[in-house]
């Protein structure tokens, strides 16, 4: 069970660590969001769910799945209210050309 659960939290760093990247080299808002939005939450995921696994069976694993499942609820709309307000501030997509 140890070795499953370091192996998802392994896997979790992965992916937070290429949302990383893609908020560096990314060129703007959308994008970035885009690209942290889905890995943050996968990565989140392998990581609280290894947690969990590491923990076992108890109240802890269950306080750890309840924050897994707020995550999944709320990310969405984080990236979502977050995208929303910058469009209506006037912050405009990179165009291709401009690449």
């Amino acid at each position: 069970m140890v070795i499953l659960a370091i192996a998802f939290i392994l896997v979790g760093l992965f992916f937070l660590v290429v949302a990383a990247i893609g908020t560096l080299r990314l060129p703007d808002v959308f994008t970035r969001s885009h690209a942290v939005s889905l890995t943050d939450s996968l990565g989140a995921f392998c990581v609280l769910f290894g947690l969990s696994l590491y923990q076992g069976f108890g109240i802890n694993m269950l306080k750890i799945l309840v924050v897994l499942g707020l995550l999944f609820l709320l990310n969405p709309v984080i990236a979502h209210a977050t995208l929303r307000a910058a469009y209506r501030v006037g912050v405009k997509p990179k165009a291709e050309e401009d690449a």
